[in-house]
């Protein structure tokens, strides 16, 4: 089993721009893939190649056990620029994740940084940023599943944190509002008497919005009755 990706060789890159923040979504690089093989199978140990022109890559493992090569293969997208290099580059990390490595990157809450963390701008008539944000820390529950993520900028300023520590030293999710951050709360169900978690809560809360983000219900109506009066 491949470990868990350090808080170091995770990328964090601006997703959606609007006048009220940035999302940002979490990344590994090819170079991160490459040192992770290395370092656990060997650098002699592991083969990349790719088919139809760079869109496929097949990552095979040596199985000393089986005494066979092992692979698993997956398709990427081209890049803006150096498209067939950010092809090869893409469909090596997808291949990559087949193995494992950095899949918990899957597991990342919805990151959100409000206007008054982040430097706005408008461009061609839409909201936009040149922030660089740094994954500063990172934790990881029993599943391998993100429990604890803080985000810094280029300036080295603590914009977005997520879960805690308890006195024990273990990381817990903390489910946070994306608009105000009041925390959320488990929710009894009158109608069916489920008891629904803060995490479940929270997860229900991203789906029912169209841009991701996990609102409370006063923050939910602000939303809606704003989205409204721009109709």
């Amino acid at each position: 089993m491949f470990r868990q990706l350090k808080a170091d060789e995770i990328e964090a890159r601006v997703a959606t721009v609007s006048e009220k923040g940035c999302s940002l979504l979490l990344y590994k690089d090819a170079r991160c893939d490459m040192n992770i093989l290395d370092e656990t199978v060997g650098a002699m140990n592991w083969i990349r190649s790719h088919t139809r022109d760079n869109a496929n890559c097949i990552v095979s493992i040596w199985d000393k056990d089986k005494n066979r090569w092992i692979s698993k293969e997956d398709t990427g997208t081209e890049s803006f620029t150096e498209k067939e290099k950010g092809l090869a580059s893409d469909s090596f990390k997808r291949a990559c994740f087949n193995w494992g490595i950095g899949r918990e990157l899957y597991t990342a809450p919805f990151i959100w940084i409000s206007a008054d963390k982040v430097n706005l701008t408008m461009k061609n008539g839409k909201y936009t940023t040149y922030d660089k944000f740094v994954v500063e820390s990172i934790g990881y529950d029993d599943k391998r599943q993100i429990s604890a993520l803080s985000i810094k900028n280029q300036a080295g300023k603590r914009v977005y944190t997520f879960g805690k520590q308890t006195n024990g030293g273990t990381s817990v999710p903390e489910y946070k509002c994306g608009d105000c951050g009041k925390p959320f709360e488990a929710f009894r169900d009158p109608a069916s008497g489920k008891t629904f978690t803060p995490a479940e809560v929270f997860q229900m809360a991203k789906k029912r919005n169209a841009d991701g983000v996990a609102r409370c219900a006063d923050c939910r109506k602000t939303n809606l009755a704003r989205s409204e009066g721009l109709k």
